[in-house]
């Protein structure tokens, strides 16, 4: 197998979680989305990261896909429950973290444009579900130590790899000022090796 992706995409970082504290062998290839010369559209037609290229060829898709895949591979480390309510409830977890995730790209892609072009009302509207997404987050961790449960799952993961790109491309946010809980909750995760390997990096 091989995962194509780049460094600071916490999509990417996701999967990469996932498979370091699984154990799983995969060759990382290095691709730019963002590029014209990328041959992303050749394994994925939406020309975005991550894509993970099986073994006879197949290629997958969306870190939610991925991941789901990944974790069915072996029983190591399962971060996702089998069934019912627990199984639904980490991938709420998942849901709310790649949404605030994809409301604060949408806020920086938009910030990139021609400030004659930007709707800042368009950026205000992703910024109030970003801070509702992290309020939320917040609230349903309380002061448990885990996202959901009593042990580490992709909820967690979710969640790490989302406020680590928030510190990275937001750090005016200040998020872990605002929500000290979640500060707490990132400090812990990142102490994690599988965290520390993937730190992103611009």
């Amino acid at each position: 197998m091989k995962l194509l992706g780049s460094l600071t995409s916490p999509f990417v970082r996701k999967v990469r979680v996932v498979m370091a504290e699984k154990r799983i062998e995969c060759d990382f290839e290095l691709h730019d989305p963002w590029s014209s010369a990328t041959p992303l559209s050749e394994f994925n037609p939406l020309g975005k990261v991550p894509v993970l290229v099986m073994d006879d060829g197949t290629a997958l898709f969306d870190s939610r896909v991925i991941v789901e895949y990944l974790d069915g591979l072996t029983p190591v480390s399962r971060l996702i429950p089998d069934n019912g309510r627990p199984r639904v409830m980490v991938r709420r977890w998942e849901a709310l973290a790649d949404g605030v995730l994809e409301a604060a790209i949408a806020m920086l892609q938009e910030g990139k444009r021609p400030a004659s072009l930007q709707s800042q009302e368009w950026i205000a509207q992703q910024e109030r579900k970003v801070t509702a997404g992290l309020a939320r987050m917040a609230h349903d961790l309380g002061d448990k130590n885990w996202c959901y449960g009593e042990a580490y799952s992709l909820a967690d993961i979710a969640v790490g790899c989302c406020l680590g790109w928030l510190a990275l491309r937001f750090p005016e946010m200040d998020w872990a000022g605002s929500h000290p809980n979640l500060k707490k909750h990132y400090d812990k995760l990142t102490k994690r090796p599988s965290f520390a390997e993937t730190a992103p990096k611009t």
